[in-house]
């Protein structure tokens, strides 16, 4: 890190959340530019091969940064890999000439990677051989620290005082070949993620949450990967117009067609059919696929052959026996909606209200976000059903069976208990 930006970083820590005199002009915050240039993009086994050889010969922590092309097409791929590292420089690696990359993740085995937001990267990241020991999340760090803005450029331009380019980041990153403006914001985003880490590093020690934040960054570097969704249809968007079963049906036919399209033709689902376009079609029930083309969503612009498809479709829905039909929602791994609380469990209403109470001020004395200090599913399933013995370790062995970890715990069930035993 360069003087200036020791000093801008310093200087904003101190201030953070303050404003300067009102006959004190701000000073202009300085554009960021890649210090050695665009890096050339790596889209052959031999100049992966440099880069393993480079990244494994340089120091210190690396910082990670992964393009996808979401909105463009179907899943979530990594189509651009970005690293830093001192003793190495940056690299853009490219996945579709180089779809391999546990050679890469092998040479950073045991290297502290450095991500922003790691839990948007980390799935794209394994799917290309690249899975870290251990991390700093720059984003969950200026969660802890109380930070009032986490993204990226926000937490460059507070605490290092440098504007990131902006306006890149919804792009088609599967375009190839990809322009130079687009690499140049890619380059960016690693650019001063180390000098971003230390500087929260020092903020978080500062403020006593250093060791919180290492227990959350290990808790991310060791989950397995999320499970599949189950009845992934049912989050369409809309989809709480649709009541009736046998609409139901029709949302799942549709939406399995539209996934199975997408998937073949490598393209986002949206840009198959809309969301907004299968249900209507569920609420309407279409006699034919003239009948659908009234519909919006099916215009004129859909081929007579993409229409009988889709009619089809909801034609197979209105044909299914009675019990073949979804179910009205997926049955509760938990408690119900805390609005319906009130009339099922009057007690467990009251618990919920003063746990909620207790932790929104806790949180706010910490500086952070009350989803950070304990993820309110948590507190719910604790309130719902508190343990039938209250007492310190009743309640924190339960906090642990939610997968809370210890420094929630040390902070959190102090609180809970009081709030469980004034309802009790």
């Amino acid at each position: 890190m360069t003087d200036a930006q020791e000093t801008a970083a310093d200087t904003s820590l101190r201030t953070t959340g303050g404003a300067p005199p009102d006959d004190v002009a701000p000073a202009p915050i300085p554009l960021l530019e890649p210090r050695e240039g665009i890096p050339p993009v790596v889209a052959s086994d031999d100049a992966l091969a440099g880069v393993i050889a480079a990244f494994a010969a340089g120091s210190g922590p690396v910082a990670v940064d992964a393009e996808r092309a979401s909105g463009y097409r179907y899943g979530q791929r990594a189509y651009l890999v970005q690293l830093r590292r001192d003793g190495a420089g940056s690299a853009l690696v490219d996945p579709v000439g180089c779809p391999d990359l546990s050679g890469l993740g092998e040479a950073l085995h045991g290297t502290e990677w450095i991500l922003h937001a790691a839990t948007q990267d980390l799935p794209c990241l394994r799917e290309i051989g690249m899975t870290p020991t251990g991390l700093f999340d720059t984003e969950l760090a200026g969660r802890l620290a109380g930070f009032p803005r986490v993204g990226l450029g926000a937490m460059v331009e507070s605490v290092l005082g440098y504007s990131l380019e902006k306006g890149h980041s919804a792009v088609d990153w599967s375009t190839r070949p990809l322009p130079d403006p687009w690499l140049r914001y890619a380059a960016l985003d690693v650019e001063l993620l180390i000098d971003l880490r230390n500087a929260l590093e020092e903020e978080l020690d500062q403020q006593g949450k250093l060791e919180w934040a290492q227990e959350e960054f290990a808790a991310i570097a060791s989950a397995p990967p999320a499970p599949p969704r189950q009845d992934p249809w049912r989050r369409t968007s809309g989809m709480h117009k649709v009541r009736r079963r046998r609409q139901m049906a029709v949302v799942r036919e549709l939406w399995t067609m539209r996934d199975q399209i997408a998937q073949r033709r490598d393209i986002s689902p949206g840009k198959v059919l809309g969301d907004a376009a299968i249900v209507e079609a569920a609420l309407s029930l279409p006699p034919n696929a003239q009948a659908l083309t009234a519909l919006p969503g099916f215009g004129h612009r859909m081929g007579r052959r993409q229409l009988e498809q889709w009619q089809a479709a909801v034609d197979r829905a209105k044909e299914l026996p009675d019990s073949e039909l979804p179910q009205p929602g997926q049955p509760l791994a938990g408690p119900p909606p805390p609005r319906a609380w009130a009339d099922k469990d009057p007690a467990a209403a009251a618990r919920l209200s003063a746990a909620r109470s207790a932790v929104s001020e806790l949180a706010e004395r910490l500086n952070m976000p009350q989803e950070n200090l304990i993820t309110p599913d948590t507190v719910r399933r604790v309130c719902w059903e508190p343990p039938k013995n209250l007492t310190p370790e009743t309640v924190e062995n339960a906090l642990i069976g939610y997968g809370a970890r210890h420094w929630q715990i040390g902070q959190v069930a102090p609180i809970l208990l009081r709030a469980l035993a004034s309802e009790a």
